[in-house]
């Protein structure tokens, strides 16, 4: 198949404009909680920018459009001449959303999206409508070019001593068809300190034989001596195949001239109509970059195309508009440099993984054969196979690490559906964060998209009371929901909690009984009751709308999360709110377990779930009921539970003096004792799932592979425990049978 680099160069502009929502989104936010700070709003402008320079240059006009017209919005409010109110908040959150849609339309070929049109004119109207409209293009009738040189004034120090290095900045036509401007290369060129710049004006034609669509202009620089030229090519990193630039040492002659006003207050060049000589008499003295409309190519596309495999990684194509002046925002000298990035399909990693859980259960083969074989732990293969062992750790750790990605692309998801949910039901909504920078196994957080959905959906309409319910009940009009991530006990923890009235436990029962999901004479304690929303078919909703009411939601969460190895658990206190916790593995490839033996059955606990092993004695066992034990621990009582009564293998022990019990801690910070039978080792195993083939079996995790081929279940400690009788005591007729 043949090879097509302009597919690549569109792929990575998507890849881009993902970022520059992100940081949008980000900035944004940071905005409605009150910071108003010129860098704030420049990065909110420079995105939007960013993302219309790149969409001008696939043709995608319906972007480029609407874009131009928020950005239009955006450069007002970047002068000052707009005044941000929570209302205009909500229309920039809108307007985002929206920028969103049409970047996914452009790359998938949909059709656009609908609403676009009336959050525009709203925006609009905020500065006078019809504001974001591209200005008039004024004729110049009085432009003699020929043979003049004027100083350009960029608020530096013209009158600086000319000793330092000198630039001859000439730009080439792909700068301007890439979507860049040389206003702000100079801008930027001007940010690192005194300099005196002049625009050459000797070779220009005259005004009959300008072509509008290639570069006129060049710029002679003449920078202090405290500027180095490395500071100087930072400027160009991104541009330099799109201009000619020339640097040398000493002083440059400064010719005669006259002085521009300063350009700090002129409106960013990029929405200044495009020249149409056919329909202009007179093109414009200043020599304006075509905008984006005009089809612009990006920066990446501006150089020669490389092959596939020396193509620009997403990460360059990213900084490319901000190093060159896409934003407006400031010079390349000031910003990080971006690392370099390499994208790569996401079936190599996933294959990449799978090699890497074959290799750890090939050393775990190795390592059993060197034991049987009884090698002495000086020899020469003992030492090779530790050094394995640790080399083995350090790969799957690495491969880990790509998989791993913080959750705040999947939280601000959310905070898009909180926006759109709440205002359909009418209510005064704020999504709260936390963790955002919390890392997950990226099929996790794919896979947690849809049951996040139902949940924020279902905390904004049944969670939370209308303004006038909150009013009166004492509580502010803007009900809010806090969305957060963390890890505890070696799992991810993501929890959706609002400060609602909580749940009508009374009324979840009657629903039930009424549905006939439950007898009529079920006695069920709060959590009881708390769990009957997961049951297939049960809402509590009194109407059908667009967000719920049809019965379909919670029990396809819990599905969602237990196909993923998780759990979820509900609390509730009448009045001020409910809490969702969703307890997920942090990978679905390698874990470190400890491998133990009970009732003849090998089994995996994972390790970031004990917190010690002991030695029970008469003395730490305690009765509590008639068939159920405590064991008393550094001061407190923990629940005792006995793995092989739980799992079905055998009935329980009659006497557990001598018994080894692992000592592990619940989500809720609570702790718990299993009693095995014995510890064989420590040792990293390779997860296979079981869903697929047997869905969901409580308190067990997953299968693993051991050294010996032997296949070994992977318990889940918590869900084991939440599930358990905790019989530790048999009765005497099941002695007696």
């Amino acid at each position: 198949m043949a090879h097509d680099p302009m597919a690549e160069i569109r792929a990575s502009f998507f890849v881009e404009c993902e970022e520059l929502l992100e940081s949008l989104q980000d900035a944004l936010s940071a905005m409605d909680e009150g910071e108003h700070d010129n860098e704030t709003i420049n990065v909110v402008f420079r995105a939007v920018h960013s993302i219309k320079g790149g969409a001008g240059a696939f043709k995608l006009t319906a972007l480029v459009a609407f874009a131009h017209r928020y950005e239009t919005v955006l450069d007002e409010l970047r002068a000052g001449r707009l005044e941000i109110t929570p209302e205009g908040m909500k229309l920039f959150f809108q307007a985002a959303d929206l920028l969103q849609d049409h970047v996914r339309a452009a790359r998938d070929g949909d059709a656009e999206p609908a609403g676009a049109e009336e959050v525009l004119l709203a925006l609009e109207a905020m500065i006078g409508g019809g504001a974001g409209l591209p200005p008039e293009e004024e004729e110049v009738t009085d432009f003699t070019p020929m043979g003049l040189c004027f100083d350009l004034d960029l608020g530096g120090d013209t009158d600086a001593e000319a000793s330092g290095f000198t630039l001859t900045f000439t730009p080439k036509s792909e700068l301007y068809a890439s979507g860049n401007e040389t206003f702000h290369l100079l801008r930027a060129l001007n940010a690192l300190g005194a300099v005196d710049t002049r625009c050459n004006l000797g070779d220009l034609p005259g005004v009959e034989a300008i072509e509008p669509e290639k570069a006129q202009l060049s710029w002679t620089l003449t920078f202090a001596p405290a500027v180095t030229e490395n500071d100087i090519r930072e400027i160009f990193d991104f541009v330099e195949d799109c201009c000619e630039i020339e640097i040398t040492g000493g002083a440059a002659p400064a010719p005669s001239g006259f002085a521009l006003p300063d350009l700090g207050d002129l409106p960013d060049l990029s929405s200044l109509p495009a020249t149409k000589p056919e329909e202009d008499d007179v093109p414009m003295m200043v020599e304006a970059p075509q905008p984006s409309v005009a089809a612009p190519a990006p920066v990446a596309a501006a150089a020669p195309v490389a092959a596939p495999e020396t193509a620009a990684p997403a990460a360059a194509v990213v900084a490319a508009p901000a190093a060159a002046g896409g934003g407006g925002g400031g010079g390349g000298n000031h910003a990080e440099p971006a690392q370099a990035t390499v994208r790569v399909d996401l079936d190599r990693i996933d294959r990449l993984v799978n090699l890497v859980g074959e290799l750890v259960i090939n050393q775990a083969m190795l390592a059993q054969s060197v034991a049987e074989a009884g090698l002495p732990p000086n020899s020469a293969v003992m030492s090779g196979l530790e050094a394995f062992m640790m080399l083995t750790r350090d790969i799957q750790d690495s491969v880990m690490m790509i998989r791993a990605q913080p959750v705040k692309p999947l939280f601000q998801r959310m905070a898009r559906i909180v926006r759109e949910a709440s205002a359909i039901v009418g209510k005064e909504v704020r999504l709260k964060t936390e963790g955002e920078g919390t890392e997950v196994d990226k099929t996790v957080i794919e896979r947690l998209a849809d049951p996040l959905t139902h949940m924020i959906r279902n905390a904004v309409d049944h969670g939370l009371e209308t303004p006038e319910t909150r009013e009166a009940a004492g509580k502010p009009r803007e009900g809010v929901i806090t969305l957060s991530a963390q890890h505890r006990s070696g799992r991810v923890v993501i929890e959706i909690e609002d400060d609602g009235a909580g749940i009508n436990r009374p009324r979840v029962k009657e629903i039930a009984i009424s549905k006939g999901l439950i007898p009529a004479d079920a006695q069920l304690s709060d959590t009881d009751i708390d769990n009957l929303l997961f049951l297939p078919g049960f809402s509590t909703a009194s109407t059908i709308s667009s967000l719920s009411g049809r019965g379909v939601g919670m029990d396809v969460v819990r599905s969602a999360i237990q196909s993923l190895g998780g759990r979820i658990t509900i609390t509730s206190e009448a009045g001020k709110g409910t809490k969702f916790s969703i307890s997920l593995p942090l990978t679905l490839a390698v874990l470190d377990g400890m491998v133990v033996h009970v009732a003849g059955e090998t089994l995996v606990v994972p390790l970031s779930a004990i917190l010690e092993t002991a030695t029970l004695t008469d003395a730490d066992i305690r009765s509590l009921g008639p068939q159920t034990n405590v064991i008393h621990v550094r001061g407190a009582f923990v629940p005792l539970y006995d793995l092989g009564a739980e799992l079905g293998y055998r009935q329980p022990k009659g006497n557990y003096n001598g018994g080894i019990v692992l000592l592990t801690a619940q989500e809720d910070g609570s702790r718990t004792a299993l009693v095995v039978d014995s510890i064989l080792e420590q040792r990293q195993v390779v997860i296979k799932g079981l869903q697929q083939s047997y869905g969901h079996i409580p308190g067990i995790a997953a299968a693993t592979i051991l050294g010996d081929g032997q296949i070994a279940l992977i318990l889940d400690p918590a869900d084991l425990v939440q599930n358990a009788t905790g019989r530790t005591r048999a009765p005497e007729f099941a002695l007696a049978g």
